[in-house]
């Protein structure tokens, strides 16, 4: 008899992620908002269940290698996983570049562009340039890329307190070198913020 393999576990898309996502914060919402000692408990165990998640999720990254600590950190679901219980293990300018990253190649299909030029304390500061084959049906062009981007770059380090733009460099003038996000990944093991076992 041949041996019965165990069915594969169900896996979510992103968008199936999302929408669950979506639907949490709207039931915790309405349970923040009711009366009542059972809506309180209820509260108090979600917060505690996340806590304990939170906790099991560092211990994952202290005993993942290197290479599995980026795999996880550049995953969308599980980046917002480590990011909400503030166990990320990149540093908040390699998470802002990656969120800017991600939202470049549809910019450049616009024919704009955008590119975060720094992170100065508590702020990113990102160069948006919007695309000059748009019509009057187009919308705000540059606000909107503006605004998805620093949506993005907030939900990716939320220790920011703003994401401003600024302005592009004027012809003629040398513009100030970009740092390229593989270049920021490649500062060593430590830039990973958990100790290689010694």
């Amino acid at each position: 008899m041949a041996a019965e393999t165990a069915p594969a576990p169900v896996r979510l898309a992103d968008a199936d992620v999302e929408a669950r996502l979506a639907r949490i914060d709207d039931l915790l919402e309405t349970l923040e908002s009711a009366p009542g000692p059972t809506v309180r408990g209820a509260v108090e165990a979600v917060r505690l269940l996340t806590e304990v998640y939170g906790e099991a999720l560092a211990r994952v990254l202290e005993y993942a290698d290197a290479p599995m600590r980026r795999r996880m950190a550049e995953d969308e679901l599980l980046e917002h996983l480590l990011v909400l219980h503030a166990v990320h293990p990149d540093p908040v300018e390699v998470r802002a570049a990656r969120a800017v990253e991600r939202l470049r190649p549809a910019v450049r299909a616009s024919g704009g562009d955008v590119e975060l030029a720094a992170v100065d304390g508590e702020v990113a500061r990102v160069r948006v340039r919007s695309g000059g084959g748009c019509g009057a049906g187009c919308g705000g062009g540059g606000a909107d890329v503006a605004g998805a981007v620093r949506e993005a770059v907030l939900a990716a380090a939320p220790e920011l307190a703003d994401v401003e733009t600024v302005p592009e460099q004027p012809a003629g003038r040398a513009a100030p070198a970009f740092v390229p996000l593989e270049a920021l990944a490649r500062r060593g093991p430590d830039v990973l913020g958990v100790r290689e076992a010694g």
